[in-house]
């Protein structure tokens, strides 16, 4: 069970990081920060939403001895599920089979996931903990979106310990693709629709009698 006090920044500031922050001046700003700041480690509804709505995310795991590895994450709007207030999972879909986030996990099951939003230039950290779960189809099925070609070798769950947002500087606006095309269509639909109007607009002796 997750302490309902713990913070992010009891997690993630380490005597090395304080001592870092000391150094380079910081480390009193954030000393006040976990005094009066809001810990949040439960999933609410604002994160649950944009959760929901991620098409990418990143997770960070490390081995044993410490070697970090990232990967990226990718799938349709809702393939990251929140399962309750503690709890996110996905389908590990097949890829290229190195299987190095599923090697660290059984040894070190600390991990991280990392969500982007380009396109409102939004990012959340999640810390907490994380496991391959390969042996329960129904759960496995249940993650696997809707309609989505892939094939799922198992299930990773991570339990929340705290997360935090980031500020968007520096993050690059981008869009996706199939918003892209979306936007042309309906330039296309209204450009068309534009014509229809302006050659009935033509046609009408009313309308071409009061035209200048």
């Amino acid at each position: 069970m997750t302490n309902p006090t713990t913070s992010w920044m009891d997690i993630a500031f380490t005597p090395a990081v304080k001592a870092a922050q000391t150094r380079r001046g910081s480390r009193e700003g954030y000393a006040r920060m976990r005094t009066k700041g809001k810990t949040r480690t439960a999933i609410d509804a604002g994160l649950g939403d944009f959760i929901a709505h991620a098409r990418s995310f990143y997770l960070a795991t490390a081995s044993s001895k410490g070697q970090p590895y990232i990967q990226h994450r990718g799938g349709p709007p809702g393939f990251l599920r929140v399962l309750d207030e503690q709890t996110l999972a996905f389908a590990d879909f097949s890829g290229n089979r190195q299987y190095i986030s599923t090697g660290n996990l059984d040894e070190n099951p600390n991990a991280m996931i990392f969500v982007m939003d380009y396109r409102t230039k939004h990012r959340v950290k999640i810390w907490g903990t994380a496991k391959v779960v390969e042996s329960d189809e129904a759960l496995i099925e249940t993650l696997m979106p809707d309609n989505y070609v892939a094939r799922a070798e198992a299930a990773i769950v991570f339990t929340v310990a705290s997360w935090d947002t980031n500020c968007p500087q520096h993050i690059p606006l981008m869009v996706f693709a199939e918003d892209v095309e979306t936007l042309a269509e309906r330039v296309t639909a209204l450009e068309a629709e534009n014509a229809r109007l302006r050659a009935r607009h033509s046609n009408d002796p009313i309308a071409t009698r009061d035209a200048p």
